[in-house]
């Protein structure tokens, strides 16, 4: 295993520029920007874990914007702010200007005074949560080119409508811990694949977010989902150029079985289709209450024709050696435990119920990396400082 100074001398002779733009989509980073993100996040990991203090901040805030439900992402995105020694400040939208019409601009440099973060969480509306992020980024911009901020605050991509990369960034460290080093991934064979789910509206982040970033090491990527269940053509085919330019390989295949032959790892995850996601933000967008329970019924019968995309114990057997690393972004949908039947059994789960623990572990260390590699444009030093400080974190 490397020291903690071996990672910051590693980190330091990375090229990056991404102190100059916001974590909002995975595939717009450069392969030495994700690294830095990933070697960030091993040294806060390493640091915590022998007690040293990562409090980069003596002061500061972290806005949150969370427009759907969460529970990992938000402590995540908490534990973050925590780790690098800034407050955590959340806006409810219900109870700010924004409900008398008050602008995204105006909301973005109002919230921003003495911030250092914003993270926002917008996957609701097909078209429109990685858009409305681009649109606080520039008022961002904006308002600390005018003079209104003292500051310009990193923007954080906590899940939008095309991409979740704290997500598939924390897919990705997980996946280098366990293999032992990113060179180790390459021609690996992960199956990302739809699974039964007895709910609808799921996103399309996360298989879109992982196949977005795994092709970018060269792993050998299966998708695979029932007819009619396809995700954004433009970001499969950003999977299929991923997968050229780094030697790996990108296939589209029909059937669940297909997609485990041999895997080394299986990520079996509901969503919804594409087509049917552009008609549900219709529907919200109009407040069409009826039209949304119509929509809702006919998805779930149309789940329903696809319960044996199951990830079963005879469905592992399938894989390489019948012991795939199974990954979930979680909560899974665990057939007897959380629901009837759902995206995988029972056992199968429970036997990776750790690693899947430990796979979300990593999270609020990526969110934390993403943070300064959009603060410092020299993020190696400031840890080589906190390291030679060495301040513990518990007297």
């Amino acid at each position: 295993m490397k020291s903690i100074n071996e990672l910051i001398q590693e980190l330091g002779a990375l090229k990056s520029d991404a102190h100059n733009k916001d974590f909002l989509l995975s595939w717009e980073q450069t392969t030495d920007e994700l690294k830095q993100v990933l070697l960030v996040a091993e040294v806060f990991k390493r640091m915590r874990a022998e007690n040293i203090a990562t409090r980069v901040f003596n002061s500061g805030l972290g806005v949150s914007i969370f427009r759907d439900n969460s529970t990992r992402t938000r402590f995540s995105y908490a534990s973050a702010l925590n780790l690098l020694g800034l407050a955590q400040q959340d806006l409810d939208e219900g109870k700010s200007q924004i409900a008398h019409g008050e602008t995204v601009r105006e909301t973005a440099n109002m919230i921003s005074f003495c911030a250092d973060a914003i993270g926002i969480r917008d996957d609701m509306f097909l078209g429109a949560g990685n858009a409305y992020m681009r649109e606080v980024g520039a008022a961002l911009d904006d308002g600390f080119a005018q003079g209104v901020l003292p500051q310009r605050p990193a923007l954080v991509n906590l899940q939008c409508d095309i991409d979740h990369p704290t997500q598939s960034m924390a897919d990705l460290a997980w996946l280098q811990e366990h293999f032992g080093s990113l060179d180790s991934l390459k021609g690996k064979k992960i199956a990302m694949t739809w699974a039964y789910s007895p709910s609808y509206g799921k996103p399309l982040s996360v298989p879109q977010g992982v196949i977005g970033l795994m092709t970018r090491f060269g792993m050998d990527v299966r998708l695979a989902h029932p007819e009619g269940y396809d995700l954004i053509p433009e970001v499969v085919e950003v999977a299929r150029k991923n997968a050229v330019a780094s030697g790996g390989k990108f296939s589209h295949v029909k059937t669940m079985e297909e997609a485990f032959a041999g895997a080394d790892i299986v990520y079996p995850k509901s969503w919804a289709p594409y087509k049917v996601m552009e008609t549900r933000t219709e529907l919200l967008r109009a407040n069409d209450h009826d039209g949304l329970k119509a929509l809702e019924k006919q998805c779930l019968m149309q789940n329903a024709k696809h319960k044996n995309w199951h990830c079963t114990e005879d469905m592992m057997k399938l894989t390489k050696g019948g012991e795939a690393l199974y990954m979930h972004c979680l909560p899974a949908d665990i057939s007897g435990v959380s629901c009837k039947e759902g995206e995988v059994q029972g056992s199968v789960f429970e036997r990776y119920r750790i690693a899947t623990y430990k796979e979300a572990s990593w999270k609020p260390y990526i969110i934390a990396a993403m943070i300064l590699a959009r603060k410092y444009a020299k993020p190696a030093q400031i840890l080589e400082q906190l390291l030679k400080e060495a301040q513990a974190r518990v007297r």
